[in-house]
Order: C-alpha cells, then sequence, then structure tokens
C-alpha cells in the first residue's frame, strides 16, 4: 500500500512539473553581441635615411573601421618607359612607350582586440625611379632603373600609440627604408 501510494504521489508531481514547465512562456534563444564597429585614424610615414639623416619623410594618413573592409589609398603617376624605336629607310624614327605605374600603395584594416588594444594588418608597397646618380651602372644608357620596396606586416597598437615596425636597407643606394605608423581612435 505504501508502495502504490509513493508511485502515485511521484506520478502526480510529474505530471505536475510538466504542466507547470509547459505553462511558463519559452526563454528566447541568446542573440549574438553586435560587433561595435569604431573608426580609427591611421597615420604611415615612410622614412628614408642616408647613414643619420633623413632626406625624405612622407606621411599618409586613413581612416579605417574596425571589423569592416580594407581601407585603401593609391597616390603616384605613370611614368613613360621608351619600349622601341622604329626606323625605316629615310625615315625619322618612331619611338613606342609603354608606362610603368610608381608611387604608393597602402592597404589597412583593423580589428578591435580586448584591452583597447587594436590589430592592423598594413599591406604598403612603394616604387619611384632611381635618382641619375644613384642608378645602376647597367643602366646609365638613359633607361629608368626603379626601386621597389614592399611589406605586408600586422602591428598591434592602443589608443594614441606609435611604432617602428619595419627597416631595410636599399642594396643599390644603401638607403634606410623606415615604416612608422600611429593609431588613435576616433570619438
Amino acid at each position: 500500500m505504501i508502495r502504490a501510494t509513493t508511485t502515485a504521489l511521484a506520478m502526480v508531481c510529474a505530471v505536475a512539473m510538466a504542466i507547470s514547465a509547459a505553462a511558463q512562456p519559452a526563454q528566447p534563444a541568446p542573440t549574438p553581441s553586435k560587433t561595435v564597429q569604431q573608426s580609427l585614424k591611421v597615420q604611415v610615414v615612410l622614412s628614408r635615411y642616408q647613414g643619420e639623416k633623413k632626406i625624405s619623410s612622407l606621411p599618409y594618413t586613413l581612416t579605417v573601421t574596425t571589423n569592416a573592409s580594407t581601407t585603401s589609398l593609391r597616390m603616384g603617376a605613370e611614368v613613360p618607359i621608351n619600349t622601341a624605336v622604329f626606323r625605316g629607310e629615310g625615315q625619322t624614327p618612331v619611338s613606342s612607350f609603354s608606362y610603368k605605374d610608381i608611387g604608393t600603395s597602402i592597404d589597412c584594416s583593423g580589428v578591435a582586440l580586448d584591452g583597447g588594444r587594436y590589430s592592423l594588418r598594413l599591406l604598403i608597397e612603394d616604387s619611384s625611379v632611381y635618382p641619375d646618380d644613384s642608378a645602376p651602372a647597367a643602366d646609365k644608357t638613359g633607361h629608368p632603373s626603379f626601386r621597389s620596396f614592399k611589406s605586408d606586416q600586422t602591428v598591434v597598437l592602443s589608443d594614441g600609440q606609435s611604432a617602428q615596425y619595419t627597416t631595410a636597407t636599399d642594396k643599390v643606394t644603401s638607403e634606410v627604408v623606415k615604416v612608422d605608423v600611429t593609431m588613435s581612435v576616433l570619438r
């Protein structure tokens, strides 16, 4: 008898709990937290040094939105290159030209990290014509020589922080190229 009463009581409790659970409104599923996008001011400075003497400093400023697409900057020119000279008998020579892009290209993307830090991926390409006095000896024929610099790196910075994250030496001129980056959060 006690056993039948206990079993009946357990069944009543189970039914009551099931009815109670069904009567409560369903809890909404948790929604993923939205990633807040922030605007960052990123300044990139490409500097060239001959020994200790700074011979050029080129600053570029970009606004980068975190957790978004890449920001790009393109600045330069197309330089004509004499590729062929056509001469017919008794005719004036006619030159053919092609063009080479020179200048600076910067692509930058940013990701917000914990602790007020930001990861910046910078892809920098810089090209220019060698000055006549520093052109390789084989190219003293009047044909232009070109130099190029490429860097693809990630640097982690906090608001207002600067870093010099790349240094490279040009084999022909021994000039040293340094890249500095400064990042600040736009409010």
